[in-house]
């Protein structure tokens, strides 16, 4: 796996939030989105373009703080037939926040990783996570690069240690046991489960328990609860991958 950029990652939001828009455009907000239980496509739409101009305007004050995403002023369409052409904005003035910025400037995050290049790669992949959401919902084929949904399972292990208000997310630990994650594409990573915390490596060994899978994009979507580990092969301690994806949900 090669490293990404900054400027890589803005153009790869810009591209994801065209691809979810495009994928919105003049169908039904009422349709449910069973990978979010309780939302259906207007509020996926919003949060996400919420998200967008939240983020955009930290990154423009490089805020030291986090600002209140519910008391700003998003200017949402009144009419939800406007709601995809509103996400469509994020595509320009996203990564034009993003880029005006030098990536390593400090700013608030919620994660490790207090610089404006936390926020290019979080975007992406937050997009990149509510477009299948948006696809699975309306029964389109998803489609993820290879190279990004990589870099997506990588980025959900590098922030999960982060997530605070999922307090499970504390109790993986353990006793050294190791989970695999495996793409027949290359891509691979261990999980270690030590007794105070875990830590992830990239590594194509196997571990306690290893679930395979043809692609990237395949564990991207297991990672993230948006498809069943039960559709691809897992060897060894099955158990364990079912605990430790419990404690996942993020």
């Amino acid at each position: 796996m090669r490293e990404w950029t900054h400027a890589e990652h803005a153009a790869a939001v810009a591209t994801e939030i065209a691809r979810m828009a495009d994928v919105l455009k003049g169908r039904d907000m009422s349709v449910a989105v069973r990978t979010c239980p309780g939302w259906d496509l207007a509020r996926l739409v919003t949060h996400t373009g919420g998200v967008h101009r939240w983020v955009a305007a930290m990154v423009r004050d490089l805020a030291e703080r986090r600002y209140d995403r519910d008391g700003m002023d998003m200017g949402l369409p009144t009419d939800p037939g406007g709601y995809a052409a509103w996400l469509a904005e994020g595509a320009a003035f996203l990564p034009e926040a993003l880029l005006s910025q030098d990536p390593e400037a400090s700013m608030w995050s919620w994660a490790g990783e207090k610089r404006v290049r936390f926020w290019s790669r979080r975007m992406l992949h937050e997009t990149l996570v509510h477009r299948v959401d948006a696809e699975l919902a309306l029964g389109v084929p998803v489609v993820i690069d290879e190279r990004v949904a990589a870099d997506g399972v990588e980025e959900f292990l590098d922030v999960l240690p982060y997530v605070k208000w999922n307090p499970d997310v504390a109790e993986i630990r353990g006793g050294g046991e190791t989970i695999s994650l495996q793409a027949d594409t290359g891509a691979g990573w261990v999980i270690t489960l030590d007794p105070d915390r875990f830590h992830h490596r990239r590594s194509l060994q196997p571990g306690t328990v290893t679930v395979r899978a043809a692609t990237s994009a395949d564990l991207l979507q297991v990672v993230w609860g948006r498809r069943s580990p039960d559709d691809y092969a897992i060897e060894g301690d099955g158990g364990l991958f079912g605990w430790w994806r419990g404690l996942t949900q993020i």
